[in-house]
C-alpha cells in the first residue's frame, strides 16, 4: 500500500512539473488548435483540388474512345490536363509529406511569418493527391445511367458531375474520406519540422523542459486517440442520416 502511495505521489510531481509548472499545459493547447487549424483548412484545399482532379481523370477515362473519335480541341486539352494529373498524383504520393513540408518552406514559400499557411497549402495539396484517387474510384463506380440522367434533364456534362455524380460519390466515399482525414490529422505531427508549434512539437518542449518524457507524450497520445475517436463517432451519425436520407 505504502508503495502504491509513494507511485501516487510520484506521478503527481511529475503532473504538475509537466503541465502545470510555468502553465506548460497551454502549450498543448496552442498545439492541439494549430493542429485541428490545419487540418480542417488542409482537407478543405484537399477536397477542392482533389475533386477537380478527379473530375478530370474519370471523365477521360470514361469518355476516352468516344473523344477521341471527334477529336478536335476538347480532346486535346482533355488529354494534356489528364497527364499532368496523373503527374501530379504520382510525384505527390511518392515523395514523403515532411519532404514536401520542408521543400513549400524552405524553397518555394519562403517564409518565417505565416508557418501555419505554408502548413495548410503543404498538407492541402498532399491531401489532394489522396482525395483525387478516392474520388476518382467513386465517380467510376457510378453507373453511367446516372450520367445518360443528367443528360435527359437539360444537364451538360459538368451540371451532371456537380449536381447528381459528385453528391452520390461524396455518399459513397464518405468512409475512405474519414481515414483519409485522420491520417492528415496524424500527419500534421511532422509540422514541428519546420518549427511550427502542433501537439506533438508541444509534447516534445515539455519533454526538453522538464527531462520527463512519460508524462507529456502519453498525454500528447491520448489527445489524439480522443480526437480521433470523436470524428469517428461524428462521421458515423452523418453515414447513418445519409443511409436514411436515401430510404
Amino acid at each position: 500500500m505504502e508503495s502504491f502511495k509513494m507511485l501516487f505521489l510520484e506521478l503527481k510531481d511529475v503532473f504538475i512539473l509537466c503541465f502545470i509548472d510555468d502553465n506548460r499545459w497551454e502549450w498543448l493547447v496552442e498545439g492541439f488548435v494549430n493542429s485541428i487549424l490545419i487540418t480542417v483548412l488542409a482537407i478543405v484545399i484537399g477536397l477542392f483540388f482533389g475533386i477537380v482532379l478527379a473530375a478530370i481523370r474519370s471523365s477521360y477515362d470514361k469518355n476516352e474512345e468516344s473523344l477521341k473519335l471527334r477529336g478536335g480541341a476538347g480532346y486535346t486539352l482533355l488529354k494534356i490536363l489528364n497527364g499532368v494529373a496523373k503527374v501530379y498524383i504520382t510525384v505527390i504520393r511518392g515523395i514523403p509529406v515532411v519532404v514536401q513540408l520542408m521543400i513549400w518552406y524552405f524553397v518555394i514559400l519562403v517564409t518565417q511569418d505565416n508557418d501555419i499557411v505554408v502548413a495548410v497549402v503543404a498538407f492541402g495539396f498532399n491531401s489532394a493527391a489522396y482525395v483525387a484517387e478516392i474520388f476518382r474510384g467513386g465517380i467510376m463506380s457510378i453507373d453511367n445511367g446516372q450520367f445518360e440522367a443528367g443528360r435527359s434533364l437539360g444537364f451538360n456534362y459538368v451540371q451532371t458531375m456537380i449536381y447528381i455524380v459528385i453528391p452520390q460519390t461524396i455518399k459513397a466515399t464518405l468512409p475512405t474520406l474519414l481515414n483519409e482525414i485522420i491520417a492528415l490529422l496524424k500527419e500534421t505531427s511532422v509540422a514541428g519540422y519546420v518549427g511550427i508549434m502542433d501537439l506533438t512539437k508541444a509534447g516534445d518542449l515539455i519533454r526538453g523542459r522538464t527531462f520527463e518524457a512519460f508524462m507529456p507524450l502519453i498525454a500528447v497520445a491520448i489527445i489524439y486517440l480522443i480526437t480521433v475517436v470523436v470524428l469517428t463517432k461524428v462521421f458515423s451519425i452523418i453515414e447513418r442520416r445519409l443511409r436514411k436520407s436515401e430510404r
